[in-house]
């Protein structure tokens, strides 16, 4: 079963106490299909400029992505500049090009309309309801924002987040939805504004996950070498949604394993400027990863 995302297609320039990647490859969606491609079909609609190197477009397919919804606007792609200190979880932003992506309006292509699987990427919350208006009856639906939707139309995502089977976003930004420091106390308030499950990305700390009263810890795998965190969150989102499109697993232990494929997901992102990680990454990889982030969790009771 094959996914569709809506997001953004970007240029990013990077710079961390590690190095730098100067107008490379970015963008929500792009993280995201890039790793749920290891998963399963993956359909993206997003939006790039006249100046979007081909070589990118080239890798996309490479992926076996399909990039029908990819439209090409006159004027430039939508760039985002930032730099990292020696505390990774949180960017700095330079600058920000909308470029055409100001003027984005999602359009579903006929053909993916009866899709089973739907991530919003991080996109205006007025467009992410239209994107659902347009999308029939799928068996999946997720989303991420950011904290300019959170202050600037907070009752409009709370529609989105109460129309979505899965909320995944950071744990600052679960706390400025919340006003509530405690993670815990927040995950409850956001649960009550309709959050069906909701998914708080915590960076180097690992990962959240509340159902009901169900509460599930994941960390994140301890890596040596970690050169740059842009695209991580998404990355994971991409491959918790990828596997769960893989299997049709929706059951509590389905998704808990999905969470755990997003990290590992995550884990080979952070390794290497922009997408280049995954660039060279096979499957063996992944599930290598994936056993080992097993050993590292398990313990026996005595």
């Amino acid at each position: 079963m094959g996914i569709l995302v809506v997001g953004s297609v970007a240029i990013d320039s990077v710079e961390t106490p590690f190095g730098r990647g100067e107008n490379v490859l970015g963008g929500s969606a792009t993280y995201f299909a890039t790793s749920a491609s290891f998963f399963t079909d993956v359909n993206l609609v997003a939006v790039v400029g006249e100046d979007f190197p081909q070589e990118h477009i080239d890798f996309l397919r490479s992926r076996n992505i399909d990039l029908t919804g990819l439209s090409r606007e006159s004027g430039k792609t939508f760039h985002w500049k930032g730099r990292y200190g020696y505390d990774l979880n949180e960017a700095q932003t330079l600058d920000t090009q909308l470029n055409v992506f100001q003027t984005f309006r999602p359009k579903i292509p006929a053909e993916y309309a009866n899709t089973d699987y739907l991530i919003l990427a991080n996109i205006d919350p007025d467009l992410q309801l239209e994107v659902l208006s347009q999308v029939k009856t799928p068996k999946v639906t997720a989303c991420d924002t950011m904290n300019f939707w959170i202050s600037s139309k907070p009752e409009v995502l709370k529609k989105v987040i109460s129309s979505v089977d899965f909320l995944i976003i950071n744990e600052g930004e679960a706390r400025q939805l919340t006003t509530e420091t405690n993670l815990v106390k927040a995950a409850r308030a956001i649960q009550a504004m309709g959050a069906k499950n909701l998914i708080i990305k915590r960076g180097e700390y690992g990962v959240l996950y509340f159902s009901g009263n169900s509460i599930f810890a994941a960390p994140a795998y301890p890596l040596e070498s970690v050169f740059d965190p842009t695209g991580a969150g998404d990355t994971f989102a991409g491959g918790f949604m990828g596997y769960l499109a893989n299997t049709g697993n929706l059951s509590e232990e389905g998704v808990r394993q999905a969470i755990v494929y997003g990290s590992v997901m995550a884990s080979f992102t952070v390794e290497e400027f922009s997408l280049n990680r995954l660039r060279r990454l096979d499957y063996e990889q992944i599930e290598a990863r994936y056993k080992s982030f097993k050993r590292l969790t398990h313990f026996d009771t005595l």
